[in-house]
């Protein structure tokens, strides 16, 4: 009987102590803090199973225990579910919280901000630069068709799919505002307000003078006159492939052009840059002005004018104002 008890006890309870033992360990270890002392931020590339996964967390510091996060994993069917991408791993979290991560699909969100005023190479180019995007641009969109914003976007996504939203949200704003425009608007399509307010984002980046410079250029185009705008100039020369690097000379005014607007009357063909959204609400409620001229105030801003008498006077005083600026 003795013996009996004995031999149950060996192959009973002894190993169903170590079983708890052991559970009990696991258990401990699943809820631990981590060895890490600060975030981390990992990649996990997609077709990776959980032995790649664990080993990568060791590697960097995040889990020190690659057979417990593989066994809880296996435990919980958590190894059917996690999910590929960027995540951020906070200090010292435990493997039981990194699993729950790494289930929820909840990666790092990446930010693009692209700037009012663009060309569209220059804003494919901060596409292109981007970390964590993938794919190359295959469809070049028009000039103006991409709208200034703050992008957000997941390690993986693709550079033409980040380009096509651009232009996706820069219809939808444009038809929400045509829709809403006030009655009398002098534009009369979305085109033209495309391209005119293109023009007015490319002349200030002041949100109060934008609705003022509106003003003047439909003042000047509902007397037949030139727009005399120097970034059309610009992208007339330069196409919008780049800045040009130094100033506009009296000889580039002529340059022959569609989008040359002291030669031609009217509206260039198509827009030379990517509005803002303030830029084509201006457009659309422009300041009622009798204004026609303006030119830089050498101080940031601009100075307006109702007649070419005050714009002279006007722009004496820039280059007055300029001349100091250079030291002459």
């Amino acid at each position: 009987m003795k013996r009996a008890l004995i031999l149950i006890f060996i192959f009973v309870f002894v190993p169903f102590m170590a079983v708890s033992t052991a559970w009990l360990w696991m258990g401990t270890k699943v809820v631990n803090p981590g060895p890490s002392a600060s975030d981390v931020r990992i990649i996990v590339k997609p077709g990776f199973g959980v032995s790649q996964i664990a080993s990568q967390l060791q590697q960097a510091g995040v889990i020190d225990s690659p057979l417990v996060f593989k066994l809880r994993a296996r435990l919980t069917n958590a190894h059917k579910t996690l999910k590929a991408g960027e995540y951020n791993f906070p200090a010292h979290i435990s493997i039981g919280a990194a699993l729950q991560l790494l289930k929820s699909g909840n990666t790092v969100v990446r930010k693009l901000t692209i700037p009012e005023g663009l060309y569209v190479s220059s804003a494919i180019d901060l596409v292109l630069a981007a970390e964590g995007l993938v794919g190359d641009v295959k469809n070049i969109p028009p000039e103006g068709s991409l709208l200034p914003e703050t992008y957000h976007y997941s390690w993986g996504d693709s550079r033409q799919g980040i380009i096509n939203r651009m232009q996706n949200d820069m219809n939808s704003l444009l038809l929400q505002l045509w829709t809403e425009r006030k009655s009398g608007t002098f534009v009369k399509s979305i085109d033209e307000v495309l391209v005119l307010s293109s023009i007015v984002e490319k002349e200030t980046a002041i949100d109060e003078e934008r609705a003022h410079i509106a003003g003047v250029f439909i003042n000047r185009l509902k007397k037949g006159m030139r727009l005399q705008s120097d970034p059309t100039v610009v992208y007339a020369i330069t196409n919008g492939l780049g800045d040009m690097g130094r100033e506009l000379t009296r000889k580039d005014l002529t340059v022959e052009s569609p989008f040359n607007t002291y030669r031609n009357k009217g509206l260039p063909p198509r827009p030379i840059a990517n509005p803002g959204k303030e830029s084509i609400m201006a457009v659309l409620a422009p300041i009622d002005t009798d204004d026609l001229y303006f030119v830089a105030s050498g101080n940031g801003g601009h100075v307006f004018a109702r007649t070419l008498k005050e714009h002279n006077k006007n722009v004496a005083q820039w280059r007055k104002l300029k001349r100091i600026n250079q030291g002459q």
